[in-house]
């Protein structure tokens, strides 16, 4: 009814075809005996030419920038046109007309704050920039499937209310269930744990809430968690896996976002396979050397990252063997030294992007873990009563998909990233 090409369907190949396109309006230029509209689709802009003895030439006065509109014509080739083609309409139909003027430049010209750009972001997600991110991510996520359905993972759904805390209760969101006290889930850690218990190999993509009071760049209360989960394994096979999973990404977005990425202007890293690995005690003596107080114990937070990135200059890395307490009591301790795991970080630059590790896999290993941590092992029976019945040895990751999307599109802040983020200013749009 409304179209028979997209804009990148319309090639010099097709000249004198008649074809119909439909889209929005962003510029409207009047020479006179013609008008030459840009008219663009989801797969970029083209040139539609009126002439003087068109119907529908009159119309084109009522054309306004980011009007939703349909055309039918004939495809010309010219090379003076962009990608030296364009269309001349016999008939443009006025489908939706957008108010002027608009409270967000979509050309981008005029820049916006991020605070504008999120409360008109139905515009901002019309700009070449915006679309270039949504298809990155599109394209990054579906390599993130391909790479683990060929290895025989299957892709599952976790409950997203819940019962108790995954961490213990910490930036939890409180529901009301039927007249109970429930939670949003902060991940799928207990869920997929349990489902690596029944057929291996277990991936999941889905939303996650923190209430999280850290107004960063890097921090959103509703984010996208992709998340693996294997059993039979340890932590050093899951970096083995998620090296794997990383390259297809970067490769994958390579290969097909090359228009994308020329609209953002970045390029991709360059990974090299095996990722260097460094244990945080050797990040701590880094840190030290450059003369910071810190001891072990101590979070490795994104300021103490950047001179651990300026020292080693990775763009991707691991850092492994964390202090077992400062992880989730599901984590393992290490057999040779307790007091740290078999855990890891994947560090981009200075930003972690993937936590993982070797599970706790025995019931009495689990509880006195809860206790560690002031935890109460009743409250986690739910999950705990599993392992009385053969629970295998396991290990996973949680990767957050819009700081992954920072490495794959040089943007600076989640927030670009998600179409409608969640914070805790942002409840709308």
């Amino acid at each position: 009814m409304y179209r028979t090409h997209f804009v990148r369907d319309i090639t010099p190949d097709l000249d004198n075809q008649e074809v119909g396109l439909a889209g929005w309006v962003l510029n409207v230029r009047d020479l006179g005996g013609k008008k030459f509209i840009l008219l663009r689709d989801k797969t970029g802009i083209g040139q539609v030419v009126l002439s003087k003895d068109s119907p529908s030439f009159g119309l084109a006065n009522e054309l306004t920038q980011e009007s939703v509109i349909s055309v039918k014509g004939r495809v010309k080739a010219d090379k003076r046109a962009p990608k030296g083609v364009e269309i001349h309409a016999s008939e443009v139909i006025l489908i939706s007309k957008a108010k002027t003027p608009l409270p967000l430049d979509v050309t981008g010209k005029v820049k916006a704050d991020i605070d504008t750009r999120l409360r008109e972001r139905l515009l901002d997600l019309r700009r070449e920039e915006m679309q270039a991110v949504i298809k990155i991510q599109s394209t990054a996520v579906r390599a993130f499937r391909e790479a683990l359905y060929k290895k025989g993972f299957y892709e599952i759904f976790t409950p997203k209310l819940i019962a108790t805390g995954t961490e213990g209760g910490a930036q939890l969101f409180t529901v009301i269930y039927f007249g109970k006290e429930a939670f949003l889930a902060q991940s799928p850690q207990l869920y997929k744990e349990l489902m690596a218990g029944a057929v291996e190999r277990v991936f999941e993509i889905a939303p996650a809430w923190r209430a999280e009071e850290s107004d960063t760049p890097y921090h959103l209360s509703e984010f996208v968690s992709m998340d693996v989960e294997m059993a039979f394994s340890s932590y050093k096979d899951v970096m083995e896996t998620l090296e794997e999973i990383i390259k297809n990404m970067i490769t994958k977005v390579r290969e097909e976002c090359g228009d994308e990425l020329k609209i953002l202007n970045y390029e991709l890293p360059e990974i090299k396979l095996p990722l260097r690995r460094i244990t945080y005690i050797e990040a701590l003596e880094i840190l030290k050397n450059k003369g910071l107080n810190i001891k072990f114990g101590d979070d490795i937070g994104t300021p103490e990252l950047r001179v651990i990135n300026e020292e080693i200059k990775e763009d991707l890395y691991f850092i492994t063997d964390w202090p077992t307490l400062s992880r989730p009591f599901y984590t393992k301790a290490r057999d040779d030294n307790k007091d740290l795991s078999e855990s890891f970080d994947l560090i981009f630059r200075f930003l972690e992007i993937v936590s993982g590790s070797t599970r706790n896999y025995r019931r009495e290993v689990l509880e006195s873990a809860l206790k560690a941590r002031g935890l109460n092992p009743s409250s986690f029976e739910f999950f705990l009563r599993w392992f009385d019945y053969g629970m295998p040895p396991h290990a996973g990751f949680g990767m957050g998909l819009s700081r992954v999307m920072l490495m794959l599109t040089g943007l600076q802040n989640v927030k670009e990233i998600v179409p409608f983020p969640r914070d805790k200013k942002r409840l709308v749009p």
